[in-house]
Protein backbone atom coordinates (compact mmCIF):
# COMPACT_ATOMS: atom_id res chain seq x y z
CA UNK A 1 0.00 0.00 0.00
CA UNK A 2 1.52 3.48 -0.75
CA UNK A 3 0.39 6.72 0.01
CA UNK A 4 0.64 10.19 -1.57
CA UNK A 5 1.68 13.64 0.45
CA UNK A 6 2.16 16.61 -1.22
CA UNK A 7 2.01 20.12 -0.32
CA UNK A 8 3.51 19.50 2.71
CA UNK A 9 5.17 23.31 3.54
CA UNK A 10 7.06 22.80 6.71
CA UNK A 11 4.04 21.20 8.93
CA UNK A 12 5.72 19.02 10.98
CA UNK A 13 2.46 18.72 13.14
CA UNK A 14 -0.07 17.90 9.92
CA UNK A 15 2.96 15.40 8.03
CA UNK A 16 3.11 13.42 11.68
CA UNK A 17 -0.51 13.29 11.99
CA UNK A 18 -0.69 11.82 8.31
CA UNK A 19 2.01 9.06 8.62
CA UNK A 20 0.56 7.82 12.18
CA UNK A 21 -2.86 7.67 10.10
CA UNK A 22 -1.04 6.11 6.61
CA UNK A 23 0.85 3.51 8.73
CA UNK A 24 -2.10 2.40 10.81
CA UNK A 25 -4.16 2.07 7.67
CA UNK A 26 -1.14 -0.39 6.00
CA UNK A 27 1.18 2.01 4.06
CA UNK A 28 4.55 1.18 4.00
CA UNK A 29 6.24 3.00 0.91
CA UNK A 30 5.67 6.46 -0.11
CA UNK A 31 5.22 9.15 -2.92
CA UNK A 32 6.15 12.42 -2.25
CA UNK A 33 4.73 15.05 -4.88
CA UNK A 34 6.70 18.30 -3.72
CA UNK A 35 6.53 21.28 -1.88
CA UNK A 36 8.20 19.99 1.40
CA UNK A 37 9.40 22.81 3.29
CA UNK A 38 8.31 26.48 2.05
CA UNK A 39 6.05 28.58 4.01
CA UNK A 40 5.86 26.47 7.00
CA UNK A 41 7.42 26.78 10.70
CA UNK A 42 9.52 23.35 10.79
CA UNK A 43 11.00 23.41 6.99
CA UNK A 44 14.19 21.48 8.32
CA UNK A 45 12.71 18.91 10.55
CA UNK A 46 10.22 18.39 7.84
CA UNK A 47 12.86 17.66 5.03
CA UNK A 48 14.52 15.57 8.32
CA UNK A 49 11.36 13.65 9.02
CA UNK A 50 10.19 12.71 5.40
CA UNK A 51 14.15 11.15 4.69
CA UNK A 52 13.35 8.64 6.88
CA UNK A 53 10.83 7.17 4.56
CA UNK A 54 10.76 4.54 1.73
CA UNK A 55 9.49 7.42 -0.51
CA UNK A 56 10.32 8.32 -4.20
CA UNK A 57 10.34 12.51 -4.10
CA UNK A 58 9.16 14.95 -6.92
CA UNK A 59 9.90 18.51 -6.95
CA UNK A 60 7.86 21.25 -6.57
CA UNK A 61 7.60 25.02 -7.03
CA UNK A 62 8.33 25.32 -3.91
CA UNK A 63 11.83 23.57 -4.39
CA UNK A 64 12.31 25.48 -7.30
CA UNK A 65 12.17 28.80 -5.67
CA UNK A 66 13.72 28.37 -3.01
CA UNK A 67 16.91 27.54 -4.69
CA UNK A 68 16.54 29.98 -7.32
CA UNK A 69 14.44 32.94 -5.64
CA UNK A 70 14.53 35.28 -8.80
CA UNK A 71 12.63 32.49 -10.18
CA UNK A 72 9.42 33.27 -7.74
CA UNK A 73 6.61 36.07 -7.81
CA UNK A 74 8.53 39.31 -6.81
CA UNK A 75 5.97 40.12 -3.56
CA UNK A 76 7.07 40.09 -0.09
CA UNK A 77 4.82 37.25 0.98
CA UNK A 78 6.97 35.02 -1.34
CA UNK A 79 10.20 36.68 -1.03
CA UNK A 80 10.07 36.65 2.81
CA UNK A 81 9.03 32.99 3.14
CA UNK A 82 11.88 31.91 0.76
CA UNK A 83 14.35 34.16 3.10
CA UNK A 84 12.95 32.37 5.89
CA UNK A 85 13.14 28.91 4.38
CA UNK A 86 16.72 29.22 2.84
CA UNK A 87 18.52 30.53 6.62
CA UNK A 88 17.03 27.12 8.33
CA UNK A 89 17.71 24.51 5.45
CA UNK A 90 20.98 25.65 4.43
CA UNK A 91 22.15 25.99 0.81
CA UNK A 92 23.16 22.41 0.58
CA UNK A 93 19.80 21.15 1.20
CA UNK A 94 18.22 23.97 -1.05
CA UNK A 95 20.14 22.64 -4.10
CA UNK A 96 19.48 19.21 -3.24
CA UNK A 97 16.05 19.74 -3.21
CA UNK A 98 15.95 21.67 -6.56
CA UNK A 99 17.48 19.23 -8.71
CA UNK A 100 14.56 16.23 -8.11
CA UNK A 101 12.43 14.88 -11.01
CA UNK A 102 9.88 16.63 -12.49
CA UNK A 103 7.60 13.39 -12.72
CA UNK A 104 7.34 9.68 -12.12
CA UNK A 105 5.57 6.97 -14.09
CA UNK A 106 4.87 3.92 -11.57
CA UNK A 107 2.09 1.30 -12.50
CA UNK A 108 0.37 3.28 -15.69
CA UNK A 109 0.44 6.43 -13.18
CA UNK A 110 2.08 9.42 -13.96
CA UNK A 111 2.84 11.84 -10.84
CA UNK A 112 3.66 15.94 -10.90
CA UNK A 113 3.34 18.64 -9.30
CA UNK A 114 0.94 20.34 -10.54
CA UNK A 115 0.56 19.17 -14.33
CA UNK A 116 2.99 17.57 -17.17
CA UNK A 117 3.53 20.99 -18.96
CA UNK A 118 4.12 23.07 -15.61
CA UNK A 119 4.72 22.87 -11.68
CA UNK A 120 2.59 25.90 -11.39
CA UNK A 121 -0.34 24.87 -13.75
CA UNK A 122 -2.49 22.55 -12.37
CA UNK A 123 -6.30 21.70 -12.87
CA UNK A 124 -9.38 22.27 -11.09
CA UNK A 125 -11.87 20.22 -9.51
CA UNK A 126 -14.38 20.96 -12.58
CA UNK A 127 -13.29 20.70 -16.34
CA UNK A 128 -11.28 23.32 -18.16
CA UNK A 129 -10.60 23.50 -21.73
CA UNK A 130 -7.43 24.23 -20.99
CA UNK A 131 -6.91 21.12 -19.57
CA UNK A 132 -6.75 19.08 -22.82
CA UNK A 133 -3.67 20.60 -23.70
CA UNK A 134 -1.53 19.80 -20.52
CA UNK A 135 -2.76 16.36 -20.80
CA UNK A 136 -1.25 16.05 -24.52
CA UNK A 137 1.01 13.36 -25.17
CA UNK A 138 -0.12 11.82 -21.21
CA UNK A 139 -0.10 7.99 -22.35
CA UNK A 140 -0.90 7.14 -18.34
CA UNK A 141 -4.55 6.27 -17.42
CA UNK A 142 -4.36 8.52 -14.24
CA UNK A 143 -2.93 11.72 -13.41
CA UNK A 144 -1.64 12.45 -9.63
CA UNK A 145 -0.60 15.71 -9.06
CA UNK A 146 -0.70 18.59 -6.60
CA UNK A 147 -0.31 22.47 -6.01
CA UNK A 148 -3.83 23.79 -5.83
CA UNK A 149 -4.41 22.10 -1.89
CA UNK A 150 -7.27 21.08 -3.50
CA UNK A 151 -8.57 17.49 -3.09
CA UNK A 152 -10.58 15.50 -6.03
CA UNK A 153 -10.60 12.81 -7.87
CA UNK A 154 -12.47 13.11 -11.68
CA UNK A 155 -11.80 12.38 -15.10
CA UNK A 156 -10.50 14.09 -17.90
CA UNK A 157 -12.22 14.27 -21.05
CA UNK A 158 -8.61 12.38 -22.07
CA UNK A 159 -10.00 9.38 -20.73
CA UNK A 160 -7.68 10.41 -17.85
CA UNK A 161 -8.24 10.16 -14.05
CA UNK A 162 -7.21 13.11 -12.55
CA UNK A 163 -6.06 12.34 -8.79
CA UNK A 164 -5.18 15.73 -6.32
CA UNK A 165 -4.67 14.46 -2.88
CA UNK A 166 -5.13 17.67 -1.58
CA UNK A 167 -2.25 19.32 1.10
CA UNK A 168 -0.81 17.78 4.08
CA UNK A 169 0.74 21.14 5.80
CA UNK A 170 -2.12 23.85 4.15
CA UNK A 171 -5.24 22.82 2.58
CA UNK A 172 -7.40 25.80 0.81
CA UNK A 173 -11.08 23.70 0.92
CA UNK A 174 -12.01 25.50 4.73
CA UNK A 175 -10.82 22.14 6.13
CA UNK A 176 -7.88 22.63 8.14
CA UNK A 177 -7.07 18.47 8.18
CA UNK A 178 -4.52 17.62 6.95
CA UNK A 179 -4.81 16.16 3.34
CA UNK A 180 -3.48 13.09 1.48
CA UNK A 181 -4.38 9.58 -0.28
CA UNK A 182 -4.00 5.85 0.14
CA UNK A 183 -3.43 3.71 -3.25
CA UNK A 184 -4.75 0.25 -1.84
CA UNK A 185 -3.20 -2.91 -3.73
CA UNK A 186 -5.86 -2.83 -6.36
CA UNK A 187 -5.44 0.19 -6.96
CA UNK A 188 -8.18 2.57 -6.14
CA UNK A 189 -6.71 5.48 -4.55
CA UNK A 190 -9.12 6.60 -1.28
CA UNK A 191 -8.84 10.87 -0.37
CA UNK A 192 -7.90 10.66 3.18
CA UNK A 193 -8.07 13.70 6.09
CA UNK A 194 -6.66 13.41 9.43
CA UNK A 195 -7.18 15.44 12.63
CA UNK A 196 -4.24 17.42 13.88
CA UNK A 197 -4.12 21.03 16.31
CA UNK A 198 -3.82 23.20 12.98
CA UNK A 199 -3.92 25.98 15.33
CA UNK A 200 -0.79 25.18 16.64
CA UNK A 201 0.81 25.64 13.28
CA UNK A 202 -0.98 29.04 13.09
CA UNK A 203 0.75 30.17 16.58
CA UNK A 204 3.99 28.49 15.37
CA UNK A 205 4.14 30.56 12.21
CA UNK A 206 3.52 33.81 14.36
CA UNK A 207 6.32 32.47 16.82
CA UNK A 208 9.27 31.49 14.65
CA UNK A 209 8.94 34.08 11.44
CA UNK A 210 8.62 37.31 11.37
CA UNK A 211 7.73 39.90 8.30
CA UNK A 212 5.04 41.19 5.83
CA UNK A 213 4.53 36.97 5.02
CA UNK A 214 4.16 35.45 8.12
CA UNK A 215 0.37 36.50 9.20
CA UNK A 216 -0.47 35.80 5.88
CA UNK A 217 0.67 32.21 6.39
CA UNK A 218 -0.44 31.72 9.63
CA UNK A 219 -4.47 33.10 8.06
CA UNK A 220 -4.02 30.76 5.33
CA UNK A 221 -3.61 27.91 7.44
CA UNK A 222 -6.12 28.73 10.11
CA UNK A 223 -8.86 29.79 7.56
CA UNK A 224 -7.84 26.99 5.53
CA UNK A 225 -7.98 28.73 2.47
CA UNK A 226 -5.98 31.01 -0.22
CA UNK A 227 -6.11 34.25 1.57
CA UNK A 228 -4.44 36.76 -1.29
Amino acid sequence: MIAILYDIHGNLPALEAVLADARAAGADRFILGGDYALFGPWPQETVEALRELDAEWLRGNGERWTAHPGDAPQDDVVQGAIRACRERLGSEVCSELAVLPFDLCRDGVRYVHASPVSDVRSFGPEHDDSEEEMLEGVMETRLVFGHSHLPFKRNAKAGIELVNPGSVGMPFDDDPRAAYAIVADGGEVELRRVEYDHMQTVQAVRDRFSGPFAEKVAERIERARFVP
